[in-house]
C-alpha cells in the first residue's frame, strides 16, 4: 500500500468530502483512485476490499476501512482532533452527528428531480436555520470560545465548516441571522490548513454535476429515482 491514505470513491463530493476536508485539515496528502466504470467497482468487490460491499474505502495504516463514520473517528483521533478526554469526545460526537444529520439532506439533492431540488433546497436551509444552526449559535456564545469543544480545533469544527458552505451554496445569506457563526466561519477558514484546502486546485470537489450523477448511478447500477424528504 501507499504511504499515503488512498482514497477510493467517486470524482466528486459525496460521503467521502468529510474525509477529504479532515484529512486536509489535519495537513495530511492522499491520493485518490476514482470510480469511473463499473468493472473497476466489481475487481474492488471481488478482491474483498469492500467489506460491506460499499464505498468509500480508504487504504491507511495498512488497512482497508470502510464505513465513513468509522474512517473520520479514525483520522480525528490519529491527529488530534478528536478532544483531550472522553467528555469531549462525547461532545465532538454529538456535534458532529448533528452536523450530519443536516448534510444528510444535501447529500441527496443531486440525484432529485428539478422539482424535487426546489422542495429541498427550501426544506434544507429551513432545516439548518430552525434546527442546526442554532445549537451550534448557542454553543460558541455561551462559552465565548473560538471553537466548538475545548477551545481546541477538532473534527467538529471541520464538519460545521464543510456543512456550512454546502448550505450556502443552496442561499447564500443563510448566515445573515447567525453572528456566531459568521465569525466561526471566518476564524475556521483562515486556519492555514483549511485556507489551502479551500483554494483553487485543492482536492477539495465542486458542486456535484450531471457528470457526476450519471457516473455514480452507471457505477452502483441505480435505476430508480431518489425522492425528495
Amino acid at each position: 500500500m501507499s504511504t499515503k491514505p488512498k482514497l477510493y470513491y467517486f470524482d466528486g463530493r459525496g460521503k467521502m468530502e468529510s474525509i477529504r476536508w479532515l484529512l486536509a485539515a489535519a495537513g495530511v496528502e492522499f491520493e485518490e483512485e476514482f470510480l469511473e466504470t463499473r468493472d473497476q467497482y466489481e475487481k474492488l468487490l471481488q478482491g474483498g476490499s469492500l467489506l460491506f460491499q460499499q464505498v468509500p474505502m480508504v487504504e491507511m495504516d495498512g488497512m482497508r476501512m470502510v464505513q465513513t463514520r468509522a474512517i473520520l473517528s479514525y483520522i480525528a483521533a490519529k491527529y488530534n482532533l478528536y478532544g483531550k478526554d472522553l467528555k469531549e469526545r462525547a461532545l465532538i460526537d454529538m456535534y458532529v452527528g448533528g452536523t450530519d444529520d443536516l448534510m444528510g439532506f444535501i447529500l441527496m439533492f443531486p440525484f432529485l428531480s428539478a422539482e424535487d431540488k426546489e422542495k429541498q433546497r427550501a426544506l434544507i436551509v429551513q432545516k439548518a436555520t430552525s434546527r442546526y444552526f442554532p445549537v451550534y449559535e448557542k454553543v460558541l456564545k455561551d462559552h465565548g470560545q473560538d471553537f466548538l469543544v475545548g477551545n481546541n480545533f477538532s473534527w467538529a469544527d471541520v464538519h460545521l465548516l464543510e456543512a456550512i458552505l454546502m448550505v450556502e451554496e443552496k442561499k447564500s445569506d443563510v448566515l445573515s441571522g447567525f453572528p456566531q457563526l459568521q465569525a466561526f466561519k471566518a476564524r475556521i477558514s483562515s486556519i492555514p490548513a483549511i485556507k489551502k484546502f479551500l483554494e483553487p486546485g485543492s482536492q477539495r470537489k465542486p458542486v456535484p454535476d450531471d457528470k457526476y450523477v450519471e457516473t455514480v448511478r452507471r457505477v452502483l447500477r441505480m435505476y430508480y429515482d431518489i425522492k425528495a424528504n
